[in-house]
């Protein structure tokens, strides 16, 4: 077990810790690209030849004979994405274009685990399903739906300045050999963009009211010379990087211009097309303001500045209208894609929060507090003004669900200080998870295991499922090895009284399936490959090379993962699991528990249930003594600037000192705090008599 001294009060830091830890670790964002000059190609491509998914639906489209001479996983790969392929195309011809777009990004995902583990024989035998898959990407995007972004894999091996030419496809190429009808915007045969006559005009007649006249969000773009430095945040157009530049990115978004203002595509391709160029001034005097060059924008800058966001105020109590549990539901079900989670939001309106939902869109501000039925929000529901929404062929809210709304503004549209940048989706699977009994938790996690072995490829003809009194445990192992696991698990959980009550980890019936309320998921992966494979599909991630289990939870999801396969005994199967089943049933107490707090307490747990000889103590304890003398202060270690492993050694060193016999009374109060429904830190307050930084640095002085 780890050693570490007993200490006077000391902290650790109260902020959820993102980082990656050995026992579990938060999911990172998905990352944001885009592939402009593929989507415009595509584009035009498709717009004379059409007809793409005619051929998705057919026997061809699966390859059902790969090439030969690749072996059994390979050719196994090729089927997979190929039968993805083949769905997305089925789901198209029937309109419905939704699951059309979530059948191809999982090709998509299938595509990047292939080549990440292939071979070069593997890329080029996927080739021609890539290709299907990008241009079938554009045909989905044409009918108004969301669908993430697909940047093909380099092959294995290939120089990454190689990647361009080997994967972006000419004009030529994608048209069968025939020249596109409309040039590129980035070629540079069409080069000679100026910014005085071309550059300008479009900046200041869309820009001009808030960042020529005026300075909204302290960016100017006055004069070239300004606009190339950027406001005090940082540089927003860097040459010959469109991607990379924040100007272009805020226009893509949506995110600007304001006010009612709107860049066409051939203003934004002008735009791109002299970024590309090397975002050059070829006028006289770079200090000149804009509109000097240019009449129209001098106009448009005389015009008045949108118009200011209502302000956001506080429930008064009286209000009859729930925004999270009535109205962030019906706002995810019909926006999503367009208005939330949109890779191109239209019409410049972002309702992903409540502070986005207040800043309007193109056209302005969509609420009027005070008068729903004056709001936009409303009169784009009601489609008493311009196309109703929502768009893409979804149906129409009906009169019930938009009175609802138009009820919550007449209240005065009000909203709770610390939801105002939380995301809708959360704010919504919370309300859900509030009222929802464990039973349908459980439902509702069973439903998200199938969905995560599916996307890893799970064949379900293979799957099996087990059940214990906290776990439902699936994977393609043996009924027998998920049994296994299943005990080891309980065993693993009582084993946890070291820092949980043990009459709670007793429970059994409806009592055992409340303790993470609704049964906790426990996915089995017979090999290291998928484990791995697991985590890149489902967690968009790679996973150290030595671990073996980690865990997740969020209130809907609470899950294990873990390797473990009919050739394992159940001393290493109990060895896995204990660190993350502690660490998820302290999580699972409060959803304001650090990830530090739950991390270190499973690592104290797992410590406790394995024998170390003297030279392994010793070991750990030098690599603590280690971690602790690099530290100049706590605050590296509450601002996540050590590196994982020390960091991990400090989170189990200080959760160890809660046990010691003078702080195991103060300890076991902060955990039953936490089950009362306080917050963290003032459920660690009351318990051990000062707050989380202030034991912590007492712990780190004492130490050193």
């Amino acid at each position: 077990m780890i050693v570490a001294p007993h200490p006077a009060p000391g902290p650790l830091f109260p902020a959820q810790d993102e980082r990656s830890s050995a026992s579990g670790k938060a999911f990172p964002a998905f990352a944001r690209s885009s592939r402009q000059l593929t989507v415009v190609l595509v584009c035009l491509f498709l717009s004379v030849s059409g007809g793409l998914f005619t051929g998705l639906t057919t026997h061809q489209a699966t390859a059902a004979d790969p090439p030969t001479g690749l072996d059994t996983r390979s050719r196994r790969a090729i089927a997979a994405v190929g039968n993805s392929i083949k769905k997305a195309g089925t789901e198209y011809t029937a309109k419905r274009f939704d699951a059309s777009a979530r059948a191809l990004e999982n090709a998509m995902k299938q595509v990047d685990v292939a080549v990440r583990a292939g071979t070069p024989q593997l890329y080029d035998a996927l080739l021609p399903k890539i290709q299907r898959i990008t241009d079938a990407r554009v045909m989905i995007e044409l009918e108004g739906v969301a669908i993430a972004p697909f940047l093909p894999p380099p092959r294995p091996g290939t120089e990454p300045s190689a990647q361009t030419t080997t994967m972006e496809p000419e004009p030529e190429e994608m048209a069968g050999g025939e020249p596109a009808s409309t040039p590129d915007p980035f070629s540079r045969d069409n080069n000679g963009t100026s910014f005085t006559s071309q550059v300008a005009p479009i900046l200041a007649s869309k820009c001009g009211g808030c960042h020529i006249r005026g300075q909204k969000g302290g960016f100017s773009l006055s004069s070239y010379e300004v606009l190339m430095k950027g406001p005090r945040e940082g540089v927003v157009v860097f040459p010959g990087d469109t991607i990379g530049s924040r100007l272009i990115e805020t226009i893509e978004t949506g995110d600007m211009p304001r006010g009612g203002g709107k860049v066409s595509e051939q203003e934004l391709a002008t735009l791109k097309r002299w970024i590309m160029e090397g975002a050059e001034f070829d006028g006289s005097n770079p200090a000149m303001n804009l509109t000097s060059l240019s009449p129209a924008g001098a106009a448009a800058a005389e015009m008045d500045a949108p118009a200011e966001p209502p302000e956001m105020t506080a429930p008064t109590g009286n209000e009859t209208v729930d925004f999270a549990s009535q109205i962030a539901p019906l706002l995810v079900d019909n926006c999503s894609g367009c208005h939330i989670d949109a890779m191109q939001t239209r019409g410049g309106l972002q309702l992903d929060s409540l502070a986005r939902m207040f800043r309007g869109g193109d056209s302005g501000p969509v609420l009027n507090p005070g008068n729903g039925e004056a709001s936009l929000l409303v009169k784009k529901l009601r489609g008493s003004e311009g196309a109703r929404m929502p768009a893409g062929g979804r149906p129409p809210l009906d009169d019930a669900e938009i009175a609802l709304i138009s009820t919550w503004i007449d209240e005065g549209a009000t909203v709770p200080e610390n939801a105002r940048n939380e995301s809708l989706k959360v704010m919504t699977q919370r309300a859900w998870l509030a009222a929802a009994t464990p039973a349908e938790v459980t439902a509702r996690r069973e439903e998200i295991a199938s969905e995560h072995f599916a996307l890893a490829g799970g064949v379900s003809a293979d799957m099996n499922t087990a059940q214990t009194a906290h776990f439902s445990i699936r994977g393609n192992a043996t009924p027998e090895t998920l049994q296994l696991v299943g005990e080891q698990a309980e065993a693993g959980l009582q084993a946890t009284s070291r820092i949980l009550p043990a009459k709670s980890l007793s429970s059994s019936g409806a009592a055992g399936e409340a303790f993470f309320n609704g049964r906790a998921s426990i996915y089995v992966l017979p090999r290291r490959y998928d484990y791995s494979e697991f985590a890149q599909m489902v967690e968009r991630r790679s996973l150290p090379a030595d671990w073996n289990a980690h865990w997740f939870y969020d209130g809907i999801q609470a899950y294990v993962a873990v390797v473990a396969s009919d050739s394992d005994g159940p001393e290493q199967v109990a060895e896995r699991l204990a660190a993350p089943v502690a660490s998820l049933a302290v999580a699972s107490r409060a959803d304001s528990v650090p990830r530090w707090f739950s991390d270190g307490l499973g690592q104290v747990v797992a410590a406790s249930e394995t024998k170390l000889d003297r030279s392994e103590l010793a070991q750990r304890q030098s690599e603590l003594v280690t971690a602790v003398g690099t530290m100049d202060s706590g605050k590296e270690f509450l601002t996540g600037k050590l590196a994982p492993e020390r960091a991990d050694l400090i989170a189990a060193a200080v959760c160890q000192s809660f046990l010691t016999r003078e702080r195991k009374r103060g300890f076991d109060a902060v955990i039953r705090n936490l089950g009362q429904g306080m917050p963290f830190d003032a459920a660690f307050q009351a318990g051990m008599g000062v707050t989380p930084t202030l034991y912590f640095d007492a712990w780190l002085k004492w130490v050193k």
